[in-house]
């Protein structure tokens, strides 16, 4: 079986985010990049399929050069090879445009994304991958089981599960569930060094125009002061949940 796995390089969610250029331009530096969590979900249950159903894995990104980092590290987890799209990743239908024209020419038979990526947050990849490929999706994915050419797919959806099924191929947007947290792989020193024989192969993006632009970027607002009441009067928490919160 031929696994796909799109992947982005993210910040970790500890850092701290800063704008530069009037808040037009994301400030990257000191800033630790990872795995997208969502993808990592999705890398550690292809590396599960394949090795209960033999097959490769094979790990995809849009991005620069300092994205390598990152992919070098799912080489190290266990993928067998990585294919990086040179550009930088900032728009949604471009991003998927690369993968898809790649996957023409490159066909697999799973697909694994993220159901978004933790920067951006746009949830469009995968299913804009599916529609250009003309492939079935499911997203929200927590559960995935494959035998031969059939899926078993459960996903999340308001107030309860649905469970799936579908033939290969077949494009997932995958999301914490999908493999146990403690299953999550880490890098020892054997894959490390495994991963610099790898093929981590970069090719040049179809285009480099986007279809989005960024006007600005804006920061939450601070917190405000935590006020705290007397437990016992409770005529006075519903008068400042009322007036003054305005949540009830």
């Amino acid at each position: 079986m031929n696994i796909v796995v799109c992947i982005s390089s993210v910040p970790d969610t500890t850092s701290k985010i800063n704008f530069t250029e009037n808040n037009t331009k994301f400030d990257s530096s000191g800033i630790q990049f990872v795995i997208n969590p969502n993808d990592e979900f999705g890398l550690t249950k292809a590396m599960i399929l394949k090795e209960a159903n033999g097959g490769t894995v094979k790990v995809i990104t849009v991005g620069d050069a300092s994205t390598e980092p990152v992919i070098r590290k799912t080489l190290a987890i266990g993928a067998d090879s990585a294919v990086r799209i040179n550009k930088t990743a900032t728009d949604s239908y471009t991003t998927a445009l690369e993968i898809a024209n790649y996957l023409k020419e490159n066909p697999a038979d799973l697909i694994i994304a993220g159901k978004e990526s933790l920067d951006y947050n746009g949830g469009a990849v995968p299913a804009i991958i599916a529609e250009m490929l003309n492939l079935p999706f499911v997203n929200a994915c927590n559960g995935l089981e494959i035998a031969g050419t059939e899926a078993k797919v459960s996903r999340e959806i308001d107030g309860g599960k649905e469970n799936l099924s579908a033939r290969l191929p077949l494009v997932i947007g995958g999301q914490k569930g999908l493999v146990e947290e403690s299953a999550l792989r880490i890098p020892n020193m054997r894959g490390i060094m495994q991963a610099r024989a790898k093929s981590l192969e970069v090719i040049e993006a179809s285009t480099l125009e986007g279809f989005t632009t960024t006007i600005s970027f804006e920061k939450p607002a601070e917190k405000g002061d935590c006020k705290l009441i007397d437990c016992d009067d409770v005529s006075e928490l519903v008068n400042l949940l009322h007036n003054e919160a305005k949540v009830i």
